[in-house]
């Protein structure tokens, strides 16, 4: 842990305090903490500013210690007014009891709490499904705050790999959300927020896969959704279902790369396949361009950083090509570095050829078998790139003939090292 659960108490001296939440879930199951989150039973707004907190929150008091940073939270109720994720009318005063404000939060797993002795407090019965490797909600409250729907994906996806479950009667709970229109309701910054921190765990695809059970990723991701039972040609794909690929793909990238872009390119590689025709299924020509708008429409909606735009638009349009350069002309060669920006930009060709090995390895079995077309790029544009185009320049000065030489260059150069790669 990066701290004590209780250090720096010369300010909480007196104060009534307990570790809850996530922190008092990974503690008992052996896991590190990075974030120490205390809940305050019977103090004031007021005491707290005393004692030289910090407050930061704007719809309930919650206060940064004055040494170490970590929040403190006053105990709280919460009562729903109107749809959505902003619609509560919270409490936060003195009168309320640590298993009052226990009782409002999402899972029996994140409502305990752990006092300064290290005794656990658990009212909802999570030690006993922190055992039994089960995520069940503490109330029906739960389907107040669809933002609860995204956590538990999140939360199954970062768990998945210890043996958790959701209980069924809290993914029947999800799905009676769903169809309440709840999710409707999230905004776009949260969800992304919520899902680029699943495209960060080992296996994220098991977010994708929670929010398929509950009917969540039809509202939310569509174009995502229908990729489940488009069939795909078995000789390449033996898993031929297009939704199973792609998460086979997404859980690939995140164990050969640990950067967003690369697993969010892998995730939004194939959206194409969702619009085939199907009088041509199980052959999908021109689902690279098919995809680009649906790519577009993905981050648009949830303003999706541009990093990440810009990479998944690549991986979308050029994966086919960047599969079969062997059989690629020099000159369609040259026309996908310079459309991909790659002398300028080679770290992020580099991240297209990783985003492209988690497809072609995300698939039957060949998750074990090695990728060589990516080196096979990396030479080619290793030679391209050397061409010396300052003296080119300055021995052309006209700019139609800088171009023209240059382009000459390049393609005799890769023209020199593609013999060399069948030797």
């Amino acid at each position: 842990m990066k701290s004590k659960p209780f250090s720096g108490a010369g300010a909480t001296q007196g104060l009534e305090t307990y570790l809850v939440g996530g922190a008092v879930r990974d503690l008992l199951l052996g896991r590190t903490t990075h974030e120490h989150d205390y809940v305050v039973v019977g103090a004031s707004v007021e005491e707290m500013l005393a004692r030289g907190f910090r407050q930061v929150g704007k719809d309930f008091p919650v206060f940064l210690h004055p040494e170490n940073q970590d929040e403190y939270a006053l105990a709280r109720t919460e009562r729903k007014t109107a749809p959505g994720y902003r619609g509560f009318q919270v409490q936060a005063h003195p009168a309320v009891t640590l298993e009052e404000d226990l009782l409002r939060r999402d899972l029996t797993v994140n409502a305990m709490a752990m006092d300064a002795d290290g005794r656990v407090i658990d009212p909802h019965g999570g030690l006993a499904d922190l055992e039994a490797r089960v995520l069940r909600h503490v109330s029906p409250a739960f389907a107040e705050d669809p933002v609860r729907i995204l956590r538990l994906a999140r939360l199954a996806t970062r768990f998945v790999g210890l043996g958790f479950r959701i209980a069924d009667e809290t993914l029947e709970l999800t799905r009676a959300m769903v169809a309440a229109g709840e999710v409707d309701a999230l905004v776009p910054d949260r969800v992304w927020q919520e899902m680029s921190r699943a495209l960060g765990e080992e296996r994220p695809a098991r977010f994708f896969e929670v929010l398929r059970d509950c009917g969540a990723l039809a509202r939310l991701l569509p174009e995502i959704d229908r990729l489940w039972g488009v069939p795909q040609t078995q000789k390449w794909h033996p898993e031929i279902d297009t939704g199973v690929h792609v998460m086979m793909v997404l859980d690939m990238a995140a164990r050969i790369s640990p950067e967003l872009e690369v697993r969010f390119a892998a995730l939004c590689h194939d959206l194409g396949k969702g619009a085939t025709p199907p009088e041509i299924l199980p052959s999908h020509h021109g689902h690279e361009e098919r995809g680009l708008p649906m790519v577009e429409a993905i981050c648009d909606r949830f303003r999706v950083p541009n990093r990440c735009r810009e990479l998944a638009r690549l991986t979308a349009a050029e994966h086919g090509r960047i599969h079969k350069v062997d059989e690629l002309r020099t000159g369609t060669v040259l026309d996908l570095f310079e459309r991909t920006d790659a002398f300028r930009r080679p770290e992020r060709f580099e991240q297209l050829l990783v985003a492209c090995e988690a497809d072609f390895r995300g698939r039957g079995d060949h998750a074990e078998r090695s990728y060589p077309q990516a080196d096979v790029w990396r030479r080619l544009l290793e030679a391209a790139a050397a061409v010396d185009t300052g003296t080119i320049a300055r021995a052309a000065r006209e700019p139609r003939l800088i171009h023209q030489r240059i382009r000459a260059a390049r393609l005799e150069a890769i023209g020199r090292v593609r013999p060399s790669l069948t030797d």
